[in-house]
């Protein structure tokens, strides 16, 4: 596959990521209730270093032609992610999957819908910039063109030399670029949603009375929500810089049969055969704002997804993991249901201006990134 090639083409240049460490020059402002992520030795957290990163996910002179930077896929009002079923690289060319939102995604210890292998940030970068099956930014084989590109912007000049002091003559380059990148996505935490003031800043007017029941009903046994979704980031997917374990859940959630070949799962890499159509158990955290829904995009809005889970998923998969076993649900707890997850929307998040677009409207790195 194109991304095992990828990665034993690159890993040497991009450099192998080393386990948890701490910080320089970078405070996380995290609530009392969640650890920081993990951070790797040779990647540092600092303050220049996330603002290269911010640069660099929003600059269009990274892909091949300049029509696509990293935010053109990962839009900071939908916690980014891009409101499409797959997102669209290079010349309109559709990707097979689609595209998750990026909150807390440092405590990702998996970063992919089903590549148990993809689980640096720094590795991962490489992917959309230089992967070819399918072709998102297009810049395969243009490298070196491209450094030279963005060391010719004198911001970039001062920046790299800023963020990677240690390096001598630090410019862009395989190494320094895919790590700015990293240090800005860790960067991007979202633990300040009406919820998270409900639940854990005790404040019992930030959510409505019936997120309140539809939180009731996300903890019931009925529904068997939070067996999948769990713990502060509602996913059975997490790692902390305290953690001395990753977890890691993948799941058949009964949409596998409408695409089989074309969206294999977990069984691409692993090659067993009760991996066929499981996926990685997304965070519900902004899920309100991350639609459509599931690997493929298939799922249109909340109550559709709510009403797939009802239905015990569609297909009649073997594999199809046995917590779906269908449920009756009235329409009313159908809408208290969606109160309480539309509740999980960090809005603050959504809108801090320390993760937007940095460049001024008329400089050469703007691109048009105007949702279809």
């Amino acid at each position: 596959m194109a991304h095992k090639t990828l990665r034993a083409g690159v890993l040497i240049l991009a450099g192998a990521i080393a386990a948890p460490a701490g910080t320089e020059d970078w405070s996380w402002n995290l609530p009392d209730f969640i650890p920081p992520p993990p951070v790797p030795e040779d990647n540092p957290m600092s303050e220049a270093k996330v603002d290269l990163g911010r640069h660099l996910f929003y600059d269009g002179r990274l892909s091949l032609d300049g029509t696509m930077a990293c935010a053109s896929c990962h839009v900071q009002s939908l916690a980014f992610s891009d409101g499409r079923a797959v997102s669209i690289g290079i010349d309109g060319e559709a990707t097979r999957k689609n595209a998750q939102g990026l909150a807390n995604v440092g405590y990702m210890p998996i970063l992919t819908w089903a590549n148990p292998h993809m689980d640096s940030i720094e590795f991962q970068a490489l992917v959309p910039l230089f992967g070819d099956d399918p072709r998102e930014m297009g810049s395969g084989g243009h490298d070196v063109a491209i450094f030279e590109r963005l060391m010719a912007d004198p911001f970039y000049a001062d920046a790299f030399p800023k963020a990677f002091p240690e390096r001598e003559d630090a410019q862009a380059d395989l190494f320094t670029v895919t790590r700015a990148l990293a240090a800005f996505q860790r960067s991007l935490t979202s633990f300040d949603s009406p919820y998270d003031r409900y639940r854990h800043g005790g404040d019992e007017d930030a959510i409505s009375e019936a997120a309140k029941r539809g939180e009731q009903h996300f903890f019931d046994h009925r529904f068997e929500c939070y067996h999948c979704h769990v713990g502060t980031l509602l996913t059975d997917n997490l790692q902390t810089a305290t953690a001395p374990w990753q977890e890691t859940g993948f799941h058949n959630t009964g949409l596998h049969a409408i695409l089989p070949t074309r969206t294999p799962g977990l069984i691409e890499f692993t090659g067993r055969p009760e991996d066929e159509g499981r996926f990685r158990t997304p965070s519900l955290r902004n899920v309100a704002v991350t639609a459509p829904y599931m690997h493929d995009g298939s799922v249109a809005d909340l109550a559709a997804a709510i009403a797939h889970y009802a239905q015990g998923g569609r297909g009649g998969h073997p594999g199809t993991s046995g917590l779906l076993v269908g449920f009756e649900i009235t329409e009313a707890e159908t809408a208290e249901l969606i109160a309480f997850l539309e509740s999980l929307t960090d809005e603050t998040f959504l809108t801090d201006p320390r993760h937007a677009d940095p460049w001024p409207e008329d400089h050469a790195a703007r691109v048009d990134r105007a949702m279809p």
